[in-house]
Parts: structure tokens; sequence; C-alpha cells
């Protein structure tokens, strides 16, 4: 079965009072790329996160978000004390000194740098936050694998209508070639017998079996036709037996599309053209389609 590379998964918990929501959004991409945005406090799990994600992800680009909810100020941050005291006695004792009279703002002194910094926590701390924070994304993983599942149900039901309708005209298109080479002899007899007729001349049959055969080789198309086929015998069966079958079905699809431009460019026939067209058109659509595939 294939899956979707767009899907959508959240999910929710608690710790230390601490609620954390995570949010992963996946779109499709050739390869695979994460964008991974975290709280400062627990910017020291980027790597760990990176892991889970190519874990349970092969393709795609992946944008993971973590958040916090109804945290407490004292779980976010701490002051520096004595460093905010000692600016302020500094400011206070250099402006006595310069006769300058007037009040600290403390907002000011407080978007001074290090003045403000992230509670880091201990290493037992951040070994169970580690933990949760975890369990939280794998279960807004494995929504997201749901969904990019049920989307690829959709995308295999789709991709599984025009191979049919592929299939479809290859057979008009194999009935319609099994004629072309007697039509073709039959024309060109009736317009070499009018141009000799004049002349009371009698056509050469080794001449116009000669011809005849050249035509024959020059449009045969059976190969090209037996070559498609095959093509979509490989690309039903990637689409059963691989979950990760994106990078395949797109090569095999561009497969496709160069065996139906052979058969269009040595046809030499309006209905087999007419078919062909057809054909490349479901083509196009497929490998619009796979571009989204895992």
């Amino acid at each position: 079965m294939i899956n979707s590379m767009t899907g959508y998964g959240e999910a929710q918990g608690q710790f230390n009072s601490v609620d954390y929501a995570v949010e992963i959004k996946t779109v499709n991409n050739r390869y695979f790329k994460t964008i991974i945005r975290l709280p400062e406090l627990t910017a020291f799990l980027e790597e760990e996160i990176e892991k889970l994600l190519r874990k349970n992800l092969s393709r795609g680009t992946v944008n993971y978000v973590l958040r916090f909810k109804d945290v407490s100020a004292g779980a976010l941050f701490d002051i520096d004390e004595t460093a905010l005291q000692t600016i302020a006695e500094k400011l206070s004792r250099a402006g006595s000194s310069a006769g300058v009279n007037g009040t600290i703002d403390i907002g000011n002194l407080l978007s001074l740098p290090g003045i403000i910094r992230p509670t880091l926590p201990d290493q037992e701390v951040a070994g169970q936050i580690k933990k949760a924070i975890l369990e939280i994304s794998q279960e807004a993983l494995n929504q997201l694998k749901q969904m990019r599942s049920a989307e690829g149900d959709f995308l295999e039901a789709d991709l599984k209508n025009r191979c049919t309708a592929i299939e479809q005209d290859l057979v008009q298109i194999r009935a319609r070639s099994e004629v072309v080479l007697q039509e073709y002899a039959d024309k060109l007899r009736r317009r070499v017998d009018k141009l000799l007729a004049r002349a009371e001349l009698k056509l050469d049959e080794e001449t116009l079996a000669r011809e005849v055969a050249i035509f024959a080789d020059r449009s045969d198309i059976s190969e090209e036709i037996a070559r498609l086929d095959s093509h979509m015998q490989q690309f039903a069966q990637c689409c059963q037996a691989n979950d990760q079958a994106g990078r395949r079905l797109d090569f095999i699809s561009q497969e496709m599309l160069r065996e139906a431009n052979t058969i269009a460019s040595k046809a030499s026939d309006i209905e087999i053209t007419r078919s062909v067209v057809d054909i490349k058109c479901q083509i196009d659509r497929i490998k619009e389609q796979v571009q989204n595939i895992e």
C-alpha cells in the first residue's frame, strides 16, 4: 500500500505542571527535510526529535512545532537578581556622580543581555522532559501517519482508475495495429493501379510487397505496446508491495510516457494517434499524483 506525503498530526500532554502541544505537518518533497521549531527550554531535544521523525517518515518536508500551554512564569525563565541589582547600583552611583537625578526603569534593565535566562533543567528533569515530549511526538506522528495512509488509499484508487483507462486504450491500439498494415497495402495498391492505368502497365507484386514490408518495419509498434503493458504491470505491483514506492513509481511513469511517445511517433494511423493522446493525458495525471506519494 502507498502513503501520501501530505498529512497533519497533533497531540498534547503534561509534565511538571507544564502543558505541551505538538503539531506536525508534512508536504511533498523529493527528499526528506525537517523544519523543527522548539522553545529555548527544550532546544536540547532537537537531535532526538530529528531521529524520531526520520524513524517514522522517509520522504517529504516535515514541519514540527512544540509549544508550551498554560505555563507559569517560574517554569519558563529565571531572573539574574544579583546582576540586576549590581547594574542598578552602578547606574545610581553614576547618576549621583554626574549630578543627574532620575528613576531607573526596571523594564529596560530586564531587556539587557543575560538578565533573563531560560530555566535549564538538571539532568534528571531533562531526561523526564525528553521522555514526555517524545511520547507526545510519537502520538502526533501516529495520527499523521494515519492521515497519510488514508490519503494514500485515495491516491491508489485514482491511479488504478487511470491505469485501467490506459489498458483499455492499449487494447484498442493493439487491435487497430493489426489491420493498419493491410489497409496500407490496399491503399497503396489502389493508388498505384490508378497511376498506372493510363499507361496500361501492370503492378509488380514484388515491388508492392517490398514497399509494404518497409512500411511494416517502420511503423511496427508491437514492442512498444508490450513494454508499455509491462510497465503497467510493474506499476500495479509496486503500488501493492511497497509502502515507500514514490521514487520507483515516478521512474516507471516516466518510462510509460517514453513508450507512449514512441508509439505516437511510429504510428501512421489517426485512430491510434487519438488513443495515444488519451494515454499521454492519463500518464501526465499519473506523474502529478505520484509526486505526492512517499
